[in-house]
């Protein structure tokens, strides 16, 4: 008889695993509290308009093709990718931005114009981020993060130093500018840490971006939910939608199954990939492996307030992801990590789909999606999201030329009262915890657990870490684990 797997969530690194679980051998069910699964990648459709609600970049597309093919599949089985050109545009004022284009070729181009010299310098750097992609996203991201042993490697032992400086000394160390100086900063913001925080190892980001590119899969990011949905039910996997999970059953400190909707439904094995804190909030005192105490002292990644907008006509001087990076940067940095406010001029990020594709809003017309980045655990008001609505769209039309408010056909928002309430976001965040020196790899919550027997986690809180591509990896990682552990069991 099949061992059984109950898994809590039905995000990335939930589903990923229970791919791997299903081709494993095992019998696995998926159970998610929401009434359409993805977790925080799920969709807005309203009004012929269709809006991620959570990612929204596809980047390190390697990494879903790694995923895929350990099935014998490929992206292009179930989604379309098109490289985006430009990959984006950085706003730094009135009429003046920065394009980003989809090669290293045509950047070092748009860097050399902004500072006499920075192409060369630009080369030599996104070749270092290449190496350490290679030495990351290929290799050590891998590791179940059990060790500190597995972070030492001959690859890792000569780039030592790259773990005790930070992204933001090595880019100013090179560059001048601090419009290429914000662009170079703003990738390493995707593992949820200030620049200053995150070590230059790190900098693979950088050649995630610049070197790899952004990518748009047709009718949106949920079309890779969609694409693991299909594989999981392919390989056998059962999933649940509004399937609340109440409890986790543990008897003699072996967890037996899930409490759902007050229904007791036993398995072999538990695994969540839920917010990690929640899920031990569903464990008796005695099984939680880390206190409150430890929760607070961590540091999350930001929260957002978002806004899914629909148009009544096209916008103008836009590309399919802008970045506002008008206002002080290291002052909205430190509204999020140091004294945790609202930020008083907050930058933002603005995603418009349908200027790349047709199905994401009615002809003539376009949907809009903005985003404010904030510390988790503050306020969330309607009168708060109504202000900082202002505030941003107010700077959106001066800084590119156009008049907006007046031809918004409905605004739909998002933020850390929603993230707690459709997702168990430990005070909110969205994006996890960040990966700082002191919580990468074996100084991140545990995917197995300590306290419990035949309990496992996944997902952004656990490793490797916050994103769309860890979180498959995340997925990978635990399934590995159970059935490294499972077999010595049997």
């Amino acid at each position: 008889m099949k061992a059984t797997i109950n898994i809590i969530g039905s995000g990335f690194s939930s589903l990923a695993a229970s791919c791997y679980l299903a081709k494993a051998g095992y019998e696995v069910t998926v159970f998610e509290k929401n009434k359409t699964i993805g977790g925080r990648a799920r969709q807005l459709i309203k009004d012929g308009f269709t809006f991620d609600i959570g990612p929204t970049w596809y980047w390190m597309p390697d990494v879903f093709e790694r995923f895929f093919a350990d099935f014998n599949k490929k992206s292009s089985d179930y989604y379309t990718l098109q490289k985006l050109n430009p990959a984006y545009s950085v706003y730094f004022g009135k009429d003046d931005y920065i394009t980003i284009e989809d090669t290293l070729e045509k950047i070092t181009i748009a860097f050399e114009k902004e500072e006499s010299g920075s192409s060369k310098k630009l080369n030599k750097f996104i070749e270092d981020a290449k190496s350490n992609y290679d030495i990351a996203i290929k290799d050590l991201v891998y590791n179940p993060g059990v060790s500190p042993l597995e972070l030492i490697t001959p690859a890792t032992i000569k780039k030592i130093n790259q773990f005790f400086s930070t992204i933001k000394k090595d880019v100013r160390k090179e560059f001048k500018n601090e419009r290429l100086i914000k662009i170079l900063e703003f990738p390493v913001l995707f593992l949820g840490a200030k620049p200053s925080d995150t070590p230059s190892f790190y900098s693979f980001m950088n050649y995630a971006d610049f070197g790899l590119g952004t990518f748009h899969p047709k009718k949106g990011m949920y079309q890779v939910i969609l694409a693991m949905e299909h594989l999981a039910k392919d390989l056998g996997v059962t999933i649940k939608t509004e399937a609340n999970i109440d409890k986790i059953i543990v008897e003699d400190g072996v967890a037996k199954g899930l409490v759902s909707n007050g229904e007791s439904i036993y398995s072999d094995i538990v695994l969540s990939g839920a917010d990690y804190h929640h899920t031990e909030t569903l464990l008796d005192k005695p099984f939680r492996q880390y206190s409150e105490n430890y929760w607070k002292k961590k540091t999350f990644a930001p929260s957002s307030l978002l806004f899914y907008i629909g148009f009544d006509k096209k916008l103008k001087n836009v590309n399919h992801h802008t970045l506002f990076f008008d206002v002080d940067f290291e002052a909205h940095a430190e509204a999020i990590y140091d004294t945790c406010k609202w930020p008083e001029n907050p930058l933002f990020y603005a995603s418009f789909p349908s200027k790349t594709d047709s199905s994401c809003a009615p002809q003539d017309k376009e949907a809009g999606i903005f985003l404010i980045p904030l510390a988790p655990g503050l306020e969330d008001t309607p009168e708060l999201r109504a202000t900082y609505f202002e505030k941003i769209i107010t700077r959106f039309e001066n800084m590119t030329s156009q008049s907006v408010k007046n031809n918004i056909l409905f605004k739909e928002s998002f933020c850390l009262n929603d993230f707690i309430k459709d997702y168990n976001s430990y005070k909110g965040n969205a994006y996890g915890m960040a990966n700082t020196l002191l919580q990468t790899a074996f100084l991140r919550p545990k995917l197995k657990s300590k306290t419990v027997r035949n309990l496992f986690f996944t997902g952004q809180l656990t490793v490797p870490g916050p994103g769309v591509p860890p979180s498959l990896i995340s997925g990978k990682l635990a399934a590995n684990l159970i059935t490294k552990h499972h077999s010595i069991l049997v």
